[in-house]
Parts: structure tokens; sequence; C-alpha cells
């Protein structure tokens, strides 16, 4: 049986990458998405890989196609959705709800998390050094952002 690599295009989450290895791979697609994800952790490995792999990949609907037709027809999916999602972050910014605030705190705490994280030694004295600071800060910043949510319930 002759195997191919391509996205899939009902068991997808973005781009249907991860569907695909799966497939491919004959195990289950969560397994291929926690690995990208954790490698998204290594200084956003995971990240390059999956858009390499969007673009270069042909989709499901797709699959006798060249590389160069693939990597446009995935480089224009890309720019589709990056209009999509800058569509409604307009809106959400022109006319916020009160659980975008929620969800943009909850990100800020998240990725303040991470980067403490990413920078804490083991002293106190570190906590003077600015990559701890901008964090916490972060931090901070989103629990007011969740709380403020919380209190208008």
């Amino acid at each position: 049986m002759d195997r191919k690599l391509y996205r899939h295009r009902t068991n997808r989450i973005i781009a249907g990458v991860c569907g695909g290895v799966g497939e491919y791979l004959a195990i289950d697609p969560t397994f291929v998405r926690i690995f990208f994800v954790l490698f998204a952790f290594l200084n956003g490995f995971g990240v390059l890989v999956y858009f390499l792999m969007w673009i270069i990949v042909p989709s499901e609907d797709a699959r006798n196609v060249s590389l160069r037709e693939s990597a446009r027809i995935g480089a224009d999916e890309i720019a589709q959705k990056a209009h999509f999602m800058g569509e409604d972050l307009r809106q959400a910014v022109r006319s916020p709800t009160p659980q975008t605030w929620m969800y943009i705190g909850a990100g800020m705490i998240i990725i303040g998390f991470f980067a403490l994280l990413d920078s804490l030694p083991w002293s106190w004295l570190h906590w003077l050094n600015w990559n701890v600071f901008w964090p916490v800060l972060l931090i901070l910043a989103g629990i007011a952002m969740v709380m403020r949510y919380f209190r208008k319930e």
C-alpha cells in the first residue's frame, strides 16, 4: 500500500497537519498535537515545523499537486486564516465583551508564568533582574483582568 502524507480535511484543529501525520503514522493525532505543543516550547521549533508542514504538505483534497502548487495553496490558507483572525481581533477591540478581557487576562497570566519559569534561577537576588520583573508584572496584570471579569458577574 502506497501511503502519502497529506493534511487531513476533517480531523483538524488549525490546518490538519497533526491529523494527517497521525493517519500517516497510524497513531492518534492527539499524540502528534502534544508533540508539536511540547516542541513549541523549545524556542518555537514546533511552531516553525508546523507552519512549514502547513505550507509544504498538500491538503487531502489536493493530494496529487506539485510541491510548488501545494506551497502556494498552503500559503494562501495561512494568509486567509490570518485575515479572519485579524478581523476577529479588530471586532473584539472595537466592542470588547467581558469574556474578551477575561481571555486576554488569562493569556497574559499563562505567558507571564512560562516566561517567569524560563528565567528563574533559584536565588531571591534574581528578582532585581528585568527578565524576572516583566513576567511578574504580566502575571499581575492578567490576574487583575480576570478578577475584573468575575467582579462583573
